[in-house]
């Protein structure tokens, strides 16, 4: 017998990202969508679905089908929903909050996820969101390069962000926190494996990356420097366009991400959740 889907997807790119149709994610999803689903975020990394009427709290249970709800340690979040940041640009911000490639909070001992985004009010043009393939980042390096990598250790760290000064403490909507404990470093792999499709991918990123355990200073800058160039080559991206109601969801495990900041002069207001993930490794 033939198989049915509960919903129609397509890729957004030959690399990575889909997205689905026909779906509505203010209602709960049955066993079998949440299943398939899934499949498809960690086959496609980045699933989009565009068209939704989401509160903050439908935005909560439906990041709550897939895991335990985050609170960011170092940014505000909502006074009667501290899981949800409003993550805001106003038109006359120079900075904004998620510049730059990185992957979400690798400063926590156990990173997210998966983050959930959902656009309130976009620019019309400009605002994009770009992602890199960290699985494909990686297998696209050489064998002797993988060897290298294997067994490394990355140390990360939220101070370049959010410590005093940091990038990120810059931004007029955004309120952060903590600033004092920022600098605290954790340890994960360079090459992690993803717990559930067993593939193997690059992990550090620009934001938080801050060295490699066991080297000199400027041999952990020159390796980071060739690797971070590396994972986001085009040819390992995909590029979203919001629209208000579009709600995506990455796998923090196996992408980068990387919102622009090209609409001076417009306000952006999107909502985020992220899931809890597990230690990396």
């Amino acid at each position: 017998m033939g198989t049915t889907t509960a919903f129609d997807i397509a890729p957004l790119s030959g690399v990575l990202g889909a997205e689905i149709r026909d779906l509505d994610l203010a209602v709960p999803m049955s066993a079998a969508t949440l299943a398939e689903f899934r499949r498809a975020f960690v086959e496609h990394h980045v699933v989009v679905v565009r068209d939704q009427q989401l509160s903050a709290e439908q935005q909560m249970d439906f990041a709550r089908q897939f895991g335990e709800l985050d609170t960011h340690p170092f940014v505000e979040g909502q006074a009667d929903n501290p899981e949800v940041l409003d993550v805001i640009t106003e038109a006359d911000d120079r900075i904004n909050f998620g510049g730059g490639w990185h992957t979400d909070v690798t400063f926590l001992e156990e990173p997210d996820l998966g983050s959930v985004l959902y656009a309130i009010d976009v620019p019309p043009v400009g605002g994009d969101t770009l992602f890199a393939n960290q699985h494909a980042a990686y297998d696209a390096l050489s064998p002797t390069m993988k060897s290298m990598l294997d067994g490394l250790v990355g140390v990360h760290s939220a101070g370049p962000q959010y410590a005093t000064g940091g990038t990120s403490t810059k931004s007029k909507s955004m309120k952060t926190k903590n600033a004092d404990l920022a600098r605290q470093t954790v340890e994960h792999p360079v090459v992690r494996t993803h717990p559930e499709s067993g593939r193997r991918s690059l992990y550090v990123n620009g934001a938080f990356t801050v060295g490699i355990k066991g080297m000199h200073q400027n041999e952990s800058a020159a390796l980071l420097q060739f690797l971070l160039g590396h994972a986001v080559q085009e040819r390992f991206t995909c590029r979203l366009r919001w629209e208000p109601g579009t709600l995506a969801m990455w796998d923090n495990r196996s992408v980068q991400h990387y919102a622009l900041h090209d609409y001076g002069g417009r306000r952006r207001h999107m909502r985020r959740v992220t899931i809890k993930g597990d230690r990396p490794r």
